[in-house]
This record gives C-alpha cells, sequence and structure tokens, in this order.
C-alpha cells in the first residue's frame, strides 16, 4: 500500500491529543516461563538468537519468535515493549496479531461449515443485505462463502480509501460498525471484475463480509464465534479479541510506527483500524498462536480432513509472494529455489503491530512472529522488516 504521506503530520497532531482518552498500556516486566534454556533446543536457535536482536538493533523496537523443527524449539524475544520506560519486550508479552486474525475468521467459518450452520458454496446473499451488496461493484454477481476466503471477489479495500484513514485520524480509538466500514466501499470501483477462476486480489473487505456472514448464520458477534469455537477449546489463555475482550495493559506490548520517516517512533497502540470485524482485533502471544496453528496445521485436530483440504486450495495467482487459499496462503514462494520450500499460514499488519504464522509442511517447521512495528503503510522501516523476514526464511531454509 502506498505510505501516509499527506496525512501524517495530522496523525502526529492527534495521536498527541488522544494520548489520555484511552487506557495507556504499561507493560511490567514478566515472570516468562518461556525464557529458559527450556526453549532454546533448536539447532538454530543461536542463528534466531543473533538475527532477532540484529534487527532490533537495527531500529525495529522489538521482536519476539516461535520456531519450532525436527531438531527442538526456539523462543525469544530482543528489544523493547516500551520504548520510554525501557521495558525489555518477552516471549509471554502480548501483541496485535492483526491480520492474522482473518485466519481464524476462516476456521471459523470452516467449523460452521462442518456442523451445517452454512455452507462455503452458499451465496453470500443468503446472509448480506441485498440492498448492501447492490452499492457495491462486483456485488451483485454470483459470490459465493468461498470467494470471500480466497480472495476472489474483487471488492474494493476499504483499508485503501483515504477517507477511512481521515476518519480514523478524526477518531482514532473508536469502534466502528460493519456498516460503518462498508460505506469507504459504496460504489467504489472493484479491483476487478469476478472471475473466481483466474484473479485474485487481496481485500480486507472480504473478512469483513465474512464476520457479518457468521453472526447471520448463528445470531451471535463473530467474535464470540471464535471464541468458543477456537481461542476455548484451544487452551489459548493468553488470546484476547478486541474490543470484546482487552488485553490487560500490564503485559501488552506497546506498539510504534515511524510517522515522519525518520525512525522516530510514535505511540499508535490504541489505534482502531476496525477491530472485532473479521480482519483484525486478535492480541496474543507467539505461544498460544503456535497452538492454534499446530491445531490446524500439525496435528490437524481442529478441522477434518475434508475441510482442511478447503481451506489449502490455492489460487495460482501469486501476489507478493503468496497464494490465496481459503483463509491460508501459500506463502514463501518468491524465497524458494526449489517447489520444497513454502509455508501454510498468514501475514497480519496494522498501523503499530506487525505478525506472521506459517508451518512449512516439507520441513516440518513452525514459525510465529510478533513484531510491535506497523509495516501497513509504507515507512523507512518497512524495508528493515522484510529484510528481516528474507533473512529468517533464509535460516529455515539452509543453516
Amino acid at each position: 500500500m502506498s505510505g501516509i504521506k499527506i496525512i501524517s503530520s495530522i496523525i502526529v497532531i492527534v495521536a498527541v491529543i488522544t494520548s489520555c482518552n484511552k487506557e495507556t498500556l504499561k507493560p511490567d516486566q514478566l515472570n516468562c516461563r518461556y525464557e529458559s534454556d527450556t526453549f532454546h533446543t533448536s539447532d538454530k536457535s543461536q542463528f534466531y538468537e543473533s538475527l532477532i536482536s540484529q534487527y532490533t538493533s537495527k531500529d525495529l523496537p522489538g521482536i519476539s519468535l516461535l520456531i519450532k523443527d525436527s531438531t527442538g524449539i526456539f523462543i525469544g524475544s530482543s528489544g523493547v515493549a516500551d520504548i520510554e520506560n525501557q521495558i525489555a519486550l518477552q516471549p509471554c508479552h502480548i501483541t496485535h496479531f492483526s491480520g492474522v486474525t482473518q485466519m481464524l475468521t476462516a476456521a471459523a467459518i470452516f467449523k460452521l461449515h462442518e456442523k451445517g450452520s452454512l455452507s462455503v458454496d452458499d451465496p453470500i446473499s443468503k446472509y448480506i443485505s441485498k440492498d448492501i451488496l447492490k452499492k457495491i461493484e462486483n456485488g451483485e454477481n454470483d459470490i459465493k462463502i468461498r470467494n470471500l476466503l480466497n480472495h476472489t471477489t474483487g471488492f474494493c479495500d476499504f483499508f485503501n480509501n483515504n477517507d477511512f484513514f481521515i476518519a480514523l485520524i478524526n477518531n482514532p480509538t473508536g469502534q466502528q460498525t460493519p456498516e460503518e466500514l462498508l460505506k469507504y466501499v459504496y460504489n467504489k470501483p472493484s479491483m476487478f471484475s469476478f472471475r473466481p477462476h483466474d484473479t485474485v486480489g487481496f481485500s480486507n473487505t472480504n473478512y469483513l463480509f465474512l464476520s457479518m456472514v457468521i453472526e447471520s448464520a448463528t445470531g451471535v458477534p463473530s467474535a464470540k464465534v471464535i471464541n468458543d469455537e477456537i481461542i476455548l477449546p484451544l487452551g489459548m489463555t493468553d488470546t484476547y479479541f478486541s474490543p470484546f475482550q482487552n488485553p490487560p495493559s500490564s503485559q501488552t506490548a506497546i506498539g510504534y510506527y515511524d510517522l515522519h520517516g525518520d525512525k522516530s517512533l510514535h505511540n499508535l497502540s490504541h489505534w482502531n483500524t476496525g477491530f472485532g470485524n473479521g480482519f483484525n482485533g486478535i492480541y496474543s502471544t507467539v505461544w498460544d498462536m503456535n497452538l492454534f496453528l499446530n491445531a490446524l496445521l500439525i496435528d490437524k485436530t481442529l478441522l477434518n480432513n475434508e475441510t482442511l483440504n478447503l481451506m489449502l486450495t490455492f489460487e495460482p495467482d501469486i501476489e507478493r509472494g503468496k497464494q490465496m487459499g481459503m483463509g491460508c496462503f501459500r506463502d514463501f514462494v518468491d524465497y524458494s529455489q526449489s517447489e520444497n520450500f513454502y509455508s501454510w499460514g498468514y501475514r497480519g499488519n496494522d498501523l503499530a503491530y506487525t505478525a506472521e504464522l506459517h508451518y512449512f509442511p516439507e520441513l516440518k517447521t513452525s514459525l510465529v512472529v510478533a513484531v510491535n512495528y506497523g509495516t501497513l503503510k509504507n515507512s523507512t522501516l518497512l524495508n528493515r522488516y522484510r529484510e528481516f523476514r528474507g533473512k529468517l526464511a533464509f535460516i529455515i531454509r539452509n543453516q
């Protein structure tokens, strides 16, 4: 996405004005069990530890990393959870997993599919008002739930609308309803004509609609379905779906963004880009998110095989190094030197946090990474994060 160029200076002013409007995060040093040698048993632990230290010394505020491979596990953190008070980031600190929320939303859809509450082949018009769909280009096509899942709708992404960010500036901490978010795509051009067999493009609007589908099919908010079907059964005790459950202030890392492009970081932790609407809002730890990854893709206890195979059906188009599945990416394909290096997972970025969740099936390696710096928009540190990601892939593949 393009950077916040015109509005960044306004954001700084509003950030100062609104900084006291909501409880400030105050992370403490925690008694964290993951800092013992028990969680540094991977043969590559020294490489991972060196890498995260290298990139927090290159201005990324903090990185938490979990890698589980055939030789053992590495869990570690580097940098800070709070710059002002110099609180070291720990693996037990909670961060926003932003767009990775979409993977949990998709898993909830598939749980309802298995129960017969809906089918991924249902038209979305069964759950979404036609008065809404007629105001969205491509909305009156025969779009099914599966097209929302695999980003083949062509729906305009409201995150690409400057009016969305101007409204965010005017009310950074406000909660927005699905209807309020959809106004940013009403009567806007689609990304492409609806051709689900050969055209794909990522849009957060798809997962906003999926949250609406879940609520329509069940009569309860999608956050409750995700909590009841995924978070509670998997014992994800440090996972919260904001704004319905807010994480403890003392356990949550502050999130930052380089607004001026000069590497001076601003606290945007409480800027609400639509939390709880299917596309972001999950706060968690690297350990808890690995519980989800393991149940979904490794032990395969969350979904049955037939449903999981649907989720892992990928579109041929490659967009920014990944192929779209139904709530899952086939990722790192741009780093491949052979067909054996790829992951199943998801990327997430927001204004103040970045996170990724991956399983490399050919290498039997899990990866969970969380950074308390936002890569939703272009900045000087976005390239730093991309460098880090590339070197992390190199270690997983080669070292």
